[in-house]
């Protein structure tokens, strides 16, 4: 009797639980209500999610690029039944509407729940039409082009498949051999916040159409500060540096409603981003109310045991979820110690669902319950990738990112279209060399090359390299391009460094102008034809002997696929350069870091335009100048302007109310010509240390020559406000000096005072 009694009860248990799992996923299966919120939604999802399933949606690896199918470990087929499993939540590096579709097709109709993945890329500067790499984006100061220039991104990555951009970049750097500058808007942090608030609406839209992808804030958090430049390096700041200069860009982007944050490889007060819960909990969630989910960057939470804060993987991930990470790109340390770590009670699961509920959310705001396919349709793909519409946009962007650094006698534009142009410079003519790591799905072989831009605006152009691929050159190579430009009425030169030393892991030590191309640029010089020199690099270099050899000098960047029309528009006059700088470019290697907004000494060395200077015993360098080669906003013009009359409304401001600011801008130059006007604040005296200037407003402006106009600006409470060490933001009563100018240096000065 009683055998027979554990039977039945046994055949009754059974029975009694398939029922009720079949029960609970299609009599109660709210999650699949569209009409019902998203937060009941995902609250009932959770509810029928098992531990294992749960930890596969915080598991996201890598699934097209690095690995291949036959990958020993990571076979294709191992991860696709990954996938039936329910033991994966998103993939990276998977591109194309294809092969998305593949995969997405096994997640919706052979896991048991039919929870659709997320598919997300590095797209930095567009998906298939290359933009300029965003800190040359950031030099445009126009905020329609960034917003339209990401809008492009997303629209061609949504296109492809793909729902979640890794972009954008919002770490404030004042390092140019850090090869990530390249992926950021500079060196000033309320700069950087405009550029962060039009990316992410450029990527996210409203997030309800199928162009719509979500953005990802990175890095979080102060990660352009590594020491030395040198990627994945230690960082130490100080609070007050965190606060007033870190922290701002990346708080405009998730305001702006970010759906995502990554999190930063480096350590923040010795503990490593993605563990640190003053960052994740105490700042991210709690200051800031981010409600979005938080994604580690590859492999981070592993790294985490070679920083020498975790044990092992169920030590990593333990210690990154409880600090507020959620997603792992790639250390699997989720899908493998998750159900354990729950299970022995270290982890709860109430601390789980948070994570995974975060991650539901937005997989259900995307509406891709509703329909997994949304973004995978084959005849979008043709029709929005890399057509003539997106490549206008790009040369549009291209044309806003250069900058003419100096312009001796008038030397450009090029007015005659007929004459004869020596064209030097392998980069000139090299398309593999146009483009960054960070190309995505772009190929080099559609990137217009300077020699071919300039073939179609001038009819008379001769080329030869000048120097090897490596940047060094020969008698040879010298005599051919000497010979060439002796045959000519102008050079035009091209050197640098090749985009694939623009990104992640391309820190440089030295970021001089290699030797080979100044010895090359110096015999051109002697042949006394006009030299205009074009720099092609993913960072501001050195430039101080090379401008003293170039009657023109123009920073071309890394410009993307319109690379060629963009620089012939310019150096042809059809556009006026209007970029400006967005970090201040050293006038040496042992200058760096150097910036505009830093703090004053006991013992400054004045003002850069100072009649008087003190005489010893101040913060200085013996051998070269203090100050930057270029500054922070500079940036020449085919035409001049004068600014003159600054005025402020009054000369007391009162703490509750506002001031005007007002300056008269003239258009003194031959030809039409857009401005960035910009205004600076100085605190003169507070309880802190402020920094001698910060930018706190700008605009750009179109004058027709000889235009003149008067410029308003209104500062506010908030624009003279700062926080201290502990994050309270701080106004105090006081002087405080206004600057307004076409660069940070060369501005015009006033005073009032805030009481």
């Amino acid at each position: 009797m009683f055998k027979i009694h554990k039977r039945i009860t046994l055949a009754t248990v059974l029975m009694l639980s398939t029922t009720s799992i079949a029960f609970s996923q299609t009599k109660k299966a709210v999650y699949l209500d569209k009409n019902a919120p998203i937060e009941t939604r995902v609250k009932d999802l959770l509810g029928r999610m098992t531990l294992e399933e749960k930890a596969g949606q915080l598991n996201q690896i890598n699934y097209g690029m690095f690995t291949g199918p036959d990958n020993k470990v990571d076979g294709e087929q191992k991860k696709l039944d990954l996938v039936r499993q329910g033991k994966i939540g998103s993939f990276l590096n998977t591109l194309g509407v294809v092969k998305i579709k593949k995969v997405q097709q096994i997640a919706v109709e052979q896991s048991r729940l039919k929870i659709p993945l997320l598919f997300g890329f590095d797209v930095i500067h567009g998906y298939r039409t290359l933009f300029p790499i965003p800190l040359a984006e950031a030099c445009s100061w126009d905020m329609e082009q960034v917003f339209q220039n990401s809008r492009i991104a997303a629209k061609e990555s949504a296109a492809s498949g793909l729902n979640w951009a890794f972009a954008p970049m919002c770490d404030v750097s004042n390092d140019p051999r850090w090869g990530r500058v390249m992926e950021g808007a500079g060196e000033d942090p309320y700069y950087g916040s405009v550029i962060a608030a039009a990316r992410v609406k450029g990527f996210q839209g409203n997030l309800d159409g199928v162009f719509d992808i979500l953005a990802c804030v990175k890095h979080f958090a102060v990660y352009g500060a590594v020491e030395a430049g040198r990627e994945y390096n230690n960082v130490d700041v100080s609070r007050v540096a965190f606060y007033n200069k870190y922290l701002p860009p990346y708080t405009a982007a998730i305001k702006s409603g970010a759906a995502t944050v990554m999190t930063s490889f480096n350590v923040f007060d010795g503990v490593p981003a993605s563990g640190n819960s003053f960052l994740l909990t105490d700042i991210l969630q709690n200051r800031l109310g981010f409600k979005g989910f938080v994604v580690s960057d590859w492999n981070a939470f592993a790294e985490m045991i070679a920083h020498g804060y975790a044990e092992d993987k169920k030590d990593a991930v333990y210690k990154a979820l409880k600090a507020g990470s959620m997603m792992d790109m790639e250390s699997r340390t989720a899908i493998a110690f998750l159900p354990e770590l729950v299970k022995e009670g270290k982890l709860t699961e109430a601390e789980v669902d948070k994570a995974v509920g975060a991650i539901l959310y937005y997989k259900f705001k995307l509406g891709l319950f509703e329909n997994p396919y949304k973004f995978l349709d084959e005849k979008r793909e043709k029709e929005n990738v890399f057509n003539a519409e997106n490549r206008k946009v790009a040369r549009e962007a291209a044309k806003k990112s250069i900058l003419l650094l100096k312009n001796n006698n008038e030397v450009l534009p090029l007015k005659n279209p007929n004459q004869k142009i020596a064209l030097i410079g392998f980069y000139a003519n090299s398309k593999p060399d146009m483009v960054d790591m960070w190309k995505a799905s772009a190929d080099a072989h559609d990137c217009l090359t300077i020699h071919e831009g300039l073939k179609k605006q001038f009819s008379n152009i001769t080329f030869v390299d000048g120097y090897k691929q490596d940047n060094s050159t020969s008698p040879e190579l010298i005599n051919q391009a000497v010979k060439n430009a002796e045959n000519a009425e102008v050079v035009i030169i091209n050197i640098g460094i090749t985009g694939n030393l623009s990104g992640e892991d391309k820190s440089l030590a030295d970021i001089a102008i290699a030797q080979g191309q100044v010895e090359l640029l110096k015999a051109l010089k002697k042949t006394g034809k006009p030299i205009i020199t074009l720099v092609s690099s993913g960072r501001p270099m050195i430039l101080n002997e090379v401008q003293g050899l170039s009657d023109a000098l123009v920073q071309c960047w890394v410009l993307g696929t319109e690379t060629g029309n963009a620089v012939a528009e310019v150096l042809s006059g059809k556009y006026n350069p209007s970029a400006k700088t967005v970090m201040s470019f050293p006038y040496s290697l042992g200058q760096i870091p150097v910036y505009y907004n830093h703090f004053n000494t006991g013992r400054p060395a004045g003002e850069p335009n100072a009649k008087e200077k003190p005489t010893d015993f101040y913060s200085r360098f013996h051998d070269i100048p203090n100050e930057p080669f270029y500054p922070f906003g500079y940036g020449l013009s085919y035409t001049t302007f004068n600014y003159s009359n600054l005025k402020t409304s009054a000369p007391v401001m009162d703490e509750k109310g506002s001031l005007s600011v007002s300056v008269d801008l003239q258009n003194s130059g031959k030809y039409d010509g857009e401005e960035v006007v910009q205004l600076y604040i100085q605190d003169v005296t507070a309880s802190i240390v402020r920094p001698v200037k910060e930018l706190k407003a700008f605009k750009k402006l179109l004058l027709k020559t000889g235009e003149k106009t008067t410029v308003e600006f209104k500062i506010t409470p908030n624009d003279l406000s700062f926080f201290d060490q502990n994050g309270n933001s701080i106004l105090e009563k006081g002087k405080f000096k206004v600057y307004v100018g076409g660069n940070s240096r060369d501005v015009l000065a006033a005073l009032f005072e805030l009481k």
